[in-house]
């Protein structure tokens, strides 16, 4: 079954959660200053309008592939869109050092793992994440026209970019990878990884393609 047809039935389920809630406006806002309905959203996106309807209020929490996607449509980032979830958003022209606690960052989850935002909401030059995880099935693959950098921390990584030969990666490795690079990561045995992936700002990416 889908991944978006069974968010949007678990959604039936769950009470409305705070980031999740805050998320939802913010895509329903960035929809509709982009004059584009629910429908239009989910052609765009291959994500079912129900479920689109029960994220934009709240009522479901979206994976970070779905995010992806929707971050694509909307023309905005994955990362841009989860750090609206968090409560203590920080104004572009905050000249204040960030100083985020173990407990905070706004939170995605997605399957068998969880990407952590390592900075407060706002504008920031690069977009740091924490990303824990142990799911096998690398799933589909991320692009974006952002430069991206990942290093491991703990665990092996199998690291596949596009075409290329996949790469296993253990702790202390790290790639660099040019905005436009398909990519995706996965256990190759099923143990716990953990790793820091850094992504360039939309804004700082000079809209390359």
């Amino acid at each position: 079954m889908p991944t978006d047809i069974i968010e949007t039935e678990r959604a039936n389920q769950r009470v409305v959660d705070e980031q999740a809630r805050r998320i939802g406006e913010h895509i329903r806002g960035l929809r509709r200053d982009r004059a584009l309905t629910l429908v239009q959203l989910a052609e765009l996106t291959g994500l079912s309008h129900p479920f689109l309807s029960q994220l934009e209020r709240g009522h479901s929490r979206a994976s970070m592939v779905s995010l992806e996607k929707i971050a694509v449509a909307l023309g905005t980032s994955q990362v841009e869109l989860l750090a609206a979830g968090d409560p203590y958003l920080r104004g572009p022209d905050d000249p204040r050092p960030d100083v985020l606690r173990a407990d905070e960052g706004a939170r995605g989850p997605f399957s068998q793992g969880e990407a952590r935002l390592l900075v407060h909401g706002g504008e920031h030059a690069f977009e740091p994440l924490e990303w824990t995880g142990q799911n096998t099935d690398p799933g589909d693959f991320y692009e974006h026209r952002e430069d991206e950098f990942l290093y491991v921390l703990a665990g092996a990584v199998r690291l596949d970019l596009g075409d290329d030969e996949p790469l296993l990666l253990g702790p202390g490795d790290s790639a660099y990878y040019r905005g436009g690079t398909p990519h995706r990561w996965c256990s190759p045995v099923g143990t716990r990884f953990h790793l820091i992936v850094v992504k360039e700002s939309p804004a700082r990416s000079g809209g390359r393609s």
